[in-house]
């Protein structure tokens, strides 16, 4: 069984520095982006020792497979720091914060602003609309069972569930709309996004060794080879 190794959380985390490099902006056009980027040909390469098979969606899937939901009680990177998963994931994504005391997080985010990567929208944060801000895992939880998360160890699935590296703060209706659809079913609304959508599901399907469904190689490749 695949365990979470120190190399694959330095793995994630170089992820993080380089997408910081190929993120483009969000009013940048695709024709910008058509340059030769090294960054985005180590993906490519990454995306080529991927395993491909055909999605069979399983029905023994359910939510609760993947351990309680933004648990702070996980193997992934920045657990077990006193706050929920998705606190820590608007701290990271937000800016102009504010923060107030909740039983999950003494320090849980209030208010914030952010750009939608998925629209490219300018959005407020509040936690009484907090509906409006989703948490989005960039590989689908039940879409990472069928490509090979039902194999794996319930601790194993909690880390998947909470990994920095597999989520995104994002507005509510991409996420709805994405549901759990792969790349081959749903890309983001925002092609300047693209680039980092791409190298950001190969990262994790990498990392823990998913599968990839074959019309879905296809799309990354295509958003890789645009950066």
């Amino acid at each position: 069984m695949m365990r979470v190794s120190p190399r694959m959380w330095l793995a994630l985390t170089a992820f993080a520095v380089m997408a910081s490099i190929v993120a483009v902006t969000t009013v940048a056009s695709e024709q910008s982006h058509r340059s030769s980027n090294p960054a985005a040909a180590r993906f490519l390469s990454a995306l080529g020792r991927l395993r491909v098979e055909p999605r069979h969606h399983d029905r023994s899937y359910d939510r609760s497979r993947f351990g309680t939901a933004w648990s702070d009680d996980s193997d992934a990177q920045g657990a077990h720091n006193g706050c929920d998963t998705r606190n820590d994931i608007l701290t990271r994504d937000l800016r102009d914060r504010r923060f107030t005391s909740t039983d999950k997080c003494p320090k849980a985010i209030d208010a914030g602003e952010f750009r939608s990567p998925y629209t490219g929208t300018w959005m407020r944060f509040r936690r009484v609309t907090a509906a409006a801000v989703q948490i989005d895992h960039v590989v689908a939880l039940s879409y990472a069972w069928d490509m090979g998360a039902k194999e794996w160890s319930d601790r194993l699935r909690l880390t998947f569930a909470n990994d920095p590296a597999n989520l995104v703060a994002v507005d509510g209706p991409s996420n709805q709309d994405k549901g759990d659809g792969p790349p081959s079913r749903w890309m983001p609304a925002n092609k300047g996004f693209h680039c980092r959508y791409a190298a950001q599901f190969i990262t994790v399907a990498s990392a823990y060794g998913l599968a990839l469904d074959p019309d879905s190689v296809g799309v990354l490749r295509t958003a890789l080879r645009r950066c």
